[in-house]
């Protein structure tokens, strides 16, 4: 066993993703600045740090596996990049209009739209996507009165309600959801979009809502404006993780090392190893997917609720061609595709538009996603099987001359965590368990309080603040 120092309270953070590397950093830059007497252990049970943020450097071109960009919406990733001094390695995304598809062709999405909720309703009934019927049911939500629900609800019964059926199906969803692979019908309102909630009870209708309400308010990580665009660095989002493991210098970093049990001995808490050994520690935080971490706690009975949250799979298909091979008559640099309709793709973005940088001149490269909650085994096809298809789709409604020049599949297999009705109770109610029986551990991640980068950075911070509250104050 490794015993804990006389001198120094040791911190073990388990899971080296984005949350996790951000809390060691965290904690470094609180013992140095404050001199506190910290020892940082951070422990990763794969060979690698970063979780879903992998970038491909292949042949001059830039291609994510994971999560391509972020958009700023708190300042904490603006901070992040700042203090690791990699702010001149940060790129803003190229404007682009975004199209829906429906009967077979592309539709641009209405313009000033926000999630889709139309805010320019001259733009919104001059588009094709949706009937009059349709469009009339819509601007209901200008008259509408406030729900009266006040438990949680599903985010597609909340929605329809609001601007009915086929606007929601054909615009709402697809661009609410992005490539969650979600199912609407089943996502938790309050905890995937609170703010629609907050806004419907100040501005009583949404479209009035997102007309008037602050940016921060109306624009989540889905969507980027000119004030909020979307970023990522000149090299791919792993710039962000190489920083982060090249700063934590006075940080022990453990790879290809597993937690199987944690348990709490004396004042201290003790984390046994996949290697037959274990560390001591004065406190932990847990930034590992939820159901790991629920394992860690299987002989002791805590952390039951986290079993209720489900994980999707998807996958990520990325082509590269001859920018003569894209039809350019499509300017967009992305479309959605709807739930309701027989496609295999979810979205496709083409990041020759979005990211020039990313890709070599005289090149197009195009990111597509494929997978839904409920719709999964397309992931589980070979490589050929999952390209033809995705081509197949993409020539639907777009043309594409011949063959990629080469493909990168990226499956994530059961690693979206889906926030369903009820996530944020089943959250609280593990956080309490396990404060009663371990009030210096902390549950952090994407799996909890929001899967977007700001909101893991975000989390890690607070977890951070919280803890050193608890061991020095």
């Amino acid at each position: 066993m490794i015993d804990v120092t006389e001198q120094k309270q040791r911190v073990a953070v388990i899971g080296g993703g984005i949350t996790g590397l951000a809390a060691a950093f965290y904690l470094q830059q609180e013992a140095k600045e404050k001199k506190l007497p910290l020892e940082i252990v951070l422990i990763e049970s794969s060979h690698r740090l970063g979780g879903k943020i992998q970038t491909v450097r292949k042949e001059k071109f830039i291609i994510e596996r994971g999560p391509n960009s972020f958009v700023d919406n708190n300042n904490c990733m603006s901070k992040l990049v700042k203090d690791l001094g990699i702010e001149d390695q940060l790129i803003r995304s190229e404007a682009g209009q975004t199209y829906i598809t429906a009967n077979e062709k592309l539709y641009p999405v209405p313009a000033e739209s926000i999630l889709g909720i139309p805010t320019k309703l001259s733009s919104f009934l001059a588009s094709d996507i949706v009937s009059w019927s349709g469009k009339v049911r819509a601007t209901c939500d200008l008259w509408l009165p406030r729900s009266r629900i006040q438990e949680d609800q599903p985010l597609g019964r909340f929605m329809r309600r609001r601007f009915g059926k086929e606007t929601v199906e054909n615009i709402i969803e697809p661009l609410l959801l992005g490539v969650s692979a979600g199912d609407i019908d089943i996502l938790s309102l309050q905890a995937n979009f609170p703010k629609l909630i907050e806004m419907e009870k100040e501005y009583r209708s949404l479209i009035i809502g997102m007309k008037n309400a602050p940016s921060d308010i109306t624009i989540n990580e889905l969507q980027g404006n000119k004030k909020r665009p979307f970023q990522t660095f000149k090299n791919g989002l792993e710039t962000l993780i190489e920083a982060l493991e090249a700063q934590l210098i006075d940080t022990t970093i453990l790879k290809s090392v597993k937690v199987e049990s944690i348990a709490k001995t004396a004042h201290q808490v003790t984390l046994s190893l996949n290697n037959k050994t274990s560390i001591a520690a004065d406190a932990v935080i847990l930034a590992t997917p939820h159901l790991i971490t629920q394992k860690m706690f299987a002989n002791q009975g805590l952390l039951q609720s986290l079993q209720e949250i489900p994980l999707s799979t998807v996958a990520t298909v990325s082509m590269a061609f001859p920018i003569e091979a894209i039809d350019e008559s499509f300017t967009g640099s992305r479309f959605a595709v709807p739930r309701n309709s027989d496609f295999s793709i979810t979205s496709c973005l083409l990041t020759h538009r979005k990211w020039p940088s990313f890709v070599p001149d005289g090149y197009a490269l195009l990111e597509v996603s494929v997978g839904r909650s409920g719709d999964e085994a397309i992931v589980d096809l070979s490589d050929s099987e999952i390209e033809k298809i995705v081509l197949q789709d993409i020539n639907r409604v777009t043309l594409i001359k011949g063959s990629p020049l080469f493909t990168v599949v990226s499956r994530w297999k059961e690693t979206m965590p889906q926030y369903t009705v009820g996530h944020a109770q089943r959250v609280e109610l593990a956080k309490q368990d396990l404060n009663e029986h371990f009030p210096t551990v902390k549950l952090v991640g994407s799996s909890y309080e929001g899967t977007s980068l700001p909101n893991c950075v975000d989390n890690a911070r607070s977890a951070v603040d919280e803890l050193l509250i608890k061991l020095f104050e």
